[in-house]
């Protein structure tokens, strides 16, 4: 009876270990992007999280994918934009927030 129980036991921690879920797969390819990329602190902080939360191409929806640039993208584009058009003040205020609505 005792080796039957301590059997159970066994089995019952080893498993969650021989069934690696989706997330630890994603994990392990998230772990090995920040070492390949060499990143350390706050930068692997940022790309870990990033990384993690991400949805892979095949888990996106078609609406999904086909939004191109991320709110972060477009404002260094319309940052760049505004900056190319010599943009001060006001100007640049309502550049800037016109382009971002788009």
């Amino acid at each position: 009876m005792k080796k039957l129980i301590v059997a159970a036991i066994a089995l019952a921690l080893a498993s969650p270990l021989a069934f690696a879920g989706p997330q630890q797969e994603k994990m392990k390819e998230c772990n090995a992007s920040a070492k390949t990329k060499d990143l350390k602190g706050d930068a692997r902080k940022s790309f870990m999280k990033e990384c993690l939360s991400a949805k892979k191409p095949e888990d996106k929806k078609p609406e999904e994918a086909a939004a191109p640039t991320t709110q972060q993208n477009k404002m260094k584009q319309c940052n760049k934009e505004a900056g190319d058009k010599a943009l001060k003040g006001d100007d640049r205020k309502k550049f800037m927030s016109d382009c971002l609505k788009k």
